[in-house]
Order: C-alpha cells, then sequence, then structure tokens
C-alpha cells in the first residue's frame, strides 16, 4: 500500500517484496532480539494474532512498545487487514484499493467455479508430522471456492494433526500442498495405488503464498482453481 519506506525492521522469512531483505530481522513469534528492536525505536509493532504467543505480546508492550494484532484465519480477515494497516500508516486510500482488487478478484474467481463438479481435497501442510487445515482456514475457504471440498473441514483444531489412515479413509481425489513443502512432497502416498487422488494422478504444488496471509493470495487462489479444473479433467478420463 506504498508504505515500504515506513517499515525499520522484519521478521523470519520475510521475503517479499525484495527490499525487505535489507532490513534488519528482529526475529520470529517466539524469539525476539531486544536489542536490535531497542536500536530500531519503532513507533509501532504489528503481530500476527494467531501465531504470536500471548505472553510474547504482553511482554513487549510491558516495555512500551506500542503493538497492534493483525488477524488473517480468513480471507475476510485479509481485506480487513489491509485495511487496518493503511489506517495505522496514514494510507487509507490505498490500502482501500488494495483491499477492493483482492476482494474482487476472488469474488470472480468464486463466480467463475460457482457451478463447478466437487472434488474431494486434502491440503497437506507437511508430510511428518502430517498436518492439514479445517473450514476456518483461508485455504480451506480457496478450495471452496475453487468448486474443492475440504475432506478434513469438520475438525475442531484450525491447522490439525491427521494420521495417514483417516487420510486413507477420506480417499481424497486431489491433494495439494505450497510449493515450498519441495519435489517429494507427496512421494509416500505412492505406497496406496488405490487412492484416488492416486488413481486420477491429482498431486499438485501451490505458490508458497498460498500460506501467507495477504493480498497475494489470489496468486495462490488461481494456481489452486487451475489445480481442480485438472483434477476434475483426469477424473473424468478415468470413469
Amino acid at each position: 500500500m506504498g508504505a515500504g519506506e515506513q517499515l525499520v525492521g522484519v521478521s523470519a522469512w520475510s521475503d517479499y517484496p525484495r527490499a525487505v531483505l535489507e532490513l534488519p530481522e528482529i526475529g520470529d513469534a517466539f524469539t525476539i532480539d531486544q536489542e536490535q528492536l531497542t536500536l530500531l525505536q519503532p513507533d509501532l509493532l504489528l503481530v500476527w494474532e494467531s501465531g504470536m504467543p500471548g505472553h510474547t505480546v504482553d511482554d513487549l508492550r510491558q516495555r512500551g512498545y506500542r503493538v497492534e494484532s493483525i488477524r488473517s484465519r480468513t480471507l475476510d480477515d485479509v481485506a480487513k487487514a489491509v485495511l487496518r494497516v493503511g489506517d495505522l500508516t496514514g494510507r487509507q486510500v490505498k490500502a482501500g484499493e488494495v483491499a477492493s482488487r483482492f476482494i474482487d478478484e476472488l469474488e470472480m474467481l468464486r463466480t467463475t467455479h460457482i457451478d463447478a463438479e466437487p472434488v474431494d481435497v486434502f491440503f497437506q501442510i507437511s508430510a511428518r508430522p502430517l498436518y492439514t487445515i479445517n473450514r476456518d482456514h483461508f485455504i480451506s475457504e480457496i478450495i471452496t471456492l475453487c468448486g474443492g471440498r475440504n475432506i478434513f473441514s469438520d475438525l475442531e483444531d484450525f491447522a490439525p494433526s491427521v494420521s495417514v489412515e483417516s487420510v486413507l479413509d477420506r480417499d481424497p481425489e486431489s491433494m495439494l500442498a505450497a510449493a515450498n513443502a519441495g519435489d517429494e512432497a507427496f512421494a509416500e502416498w505412492a505406497r496406496w495405488p488405490g487412492l484416488a487422488a492416486n488413481r486420477y494422478g491429482n498431486y499438485y504444488l501451490l505458490p508458497e503464498t498460498i500460506g501467507r496471509g495477504t493480498p497475494r493470495l489470489v496468486m495462490a487462489a488461481r494456481s489452486a482453481c487451475t489445480a481442480l479444473e485438472q483434477s476434475r479433467a483426469n477424473r473424468a478420463a478415468q470413469e
């Protein structure tokens, strides 16, 4: 939203836009470099609501920092987060444009796939241990707007651990993961040739932005919809 010059430090793994690689890193959700933070003297700290432990936030506030917690569990949260950061940085107009474009592009994808044949989908966060997402996660929302059905939408945990047996029992027709999971992300599933995703050859790596609650989720959503379109075609070819 054009407030990059106001950014004085970043958290671990920040890599977009490339200019942030030149900024000091002050730590991650669990370990803060207090000395570095003291040197930077920021007027405002933005923290991820569901990723930053409450005691860490409390400690930062006790040290005198102004801390704003940003929620990004759902796609709607992402748009609201953009508007909130726009308010905090005095970039309300640009933030409004970014949020509106984000909402419009997602709605276009939803409209395009509203009548698509459903596809049962397993999203794999990691293979060992095996983690996925429930219905409340924005990744699950993306799967839904592309015409997919998250096979673990019913679980209560936001990012639950699941067993191999439970995946086999729910028999997904398509498997998705982020590209940073690597080329061997789905290798172990080859042990079960009867699995629907194996029969149809439906394994897809999506852009790493699929795991980041930012407007760049649109890029990942387009890839997810393309993957599910191919999943339907592969399924139809086998039937």
